[in-house]
């Protein structure tokens, strides 16, 4: 099939797919149906995730399967808690899911994988904001498709899937009328952490690297992602991290350590390794590079 014509027929799909379950979900949604702004669908993410699986080919789609599946379960039970442990069904789910592509993903693309893994916290912390995940798939799916052209000289690169796909998506996501949810994110997550790590395997083959090497691009490359993301979502990320985590006068570099490690994830390890201590962060150069923002603890004695 002439690829052109691919790209617009995934395209079509996506938006076909997207006005579906944004019409199932708004009627039948149970927890999948949130009351935020007047009344959202999520997980309509849904979409993405079943055209990147069809049309995304391996090892690649096998990744995108398993972390979309353990995300969803995260959108079905919402914030239920299990008895005796400080964590949420959801995020329980989630973590299983993200070591799995971890696990699976090792045998393709070695130590890269882990990276691969790891995307999905950046995208999560985007999906607060309508728009932001979609702005940043677009962005740097085109940069990849730019870099993996000029690189390779196929004009016709994986990443323009992932554009199709999001394009199809991303207009109701704009309007604020739909979230992607965890299934939606952490599947553009894991789909661009895929091409990130063949573009790595394309510059290292031809300069004869190794799979560490790889693993430096990708690790440039999801840094480059969340500086983008901690870009777009600046001011909503000023006052969450002011008004509901103390941090006065927060930095770019604070908002970039949110996108990193942010959420009920990072906060987990943070009171594991920390307990209930607090680091006050002094000198300007570490807050600048958003320190404050990388050792805050909600759990100390103080918060």
């Amino acid at each position: 099939m002439n690829q052109i014509i691919l790209l617009i027929l995934i395209f079509i799909l996506s938006a076909i797919f997207t006005l579906l379950f944004k019409t199932i979900i708004t009627r039948w949604g149970g927890n999948l149906y949130t009351s935020v702004r007047g009344g959202t669908p999520r997980a309509v993410g849904l979409a993405p995730f079943i055209l990147l699986i069809i049309f995304f080919p391996p090892p690649g789609n096998y990744l995108i399967a398993i972390i979309g599946v353990f995300a969803f379960v995260d959108d079905l039970t919402g914030r239920k808690k299990i008895n005796g442990l400080p964590v949420e069904l959801g995020q329980l789910s989630r973590g299983i899911g993200m070591l799995l592509v971890m696990i699976v993903g090792f045998y393709y693309f070695g130590p890269a994988a882990i990276l691969i893994g790891l995307m999905i916290q950046p995208m999560n912390i985007a999906d607060m904001q309508p728009g932001a995940t979609c702005s940043t798939v677009i962005i740097m799916s085109l940069f990849m498709a730019l870099i993996l052209y000029l690189t390779t000289g196929n004009p016709y690169s994986l990443a323009l899937i992932i554009l199709a796909v999001c394009l199809g998506y991303a207009p109701f996501d704009y309007m604020g009328k739909i979230m992607l949810g965890e299934v939606g994110n952490h599947s553009f997550g894991v789909g661009l952490g895929v091409i990130y790590a063949l573009l790595g395997f394309n510059l290292t083959n031809s300069h004869g690297g190794e799979s560490w090497g790889v693993l430096l691009i990708v690790l440039v490359l999801l840094i480059i992602t969340s500086m983008l993301i901690a870009f777009i979502r600046r001011w909503n990320l000023k006052y969450y991290l002011e008004d509901k985590l103390l941090i006065p006068e927060p930095t770019y570099g604070d908002y970039v350590m949110d996108v990193l490690t942010g959420g009920g994830l990072g906060d987990l390890i943070r009171r594991i390794l920390l307990n209930k201590k607090e680091i006050i962060i002094k000198k300007r150069i570490y807050r600048l590079l958003g320190f404050r923002r990388l050792v805050l603890n909600p759990y100390s004695k103080k918060r």
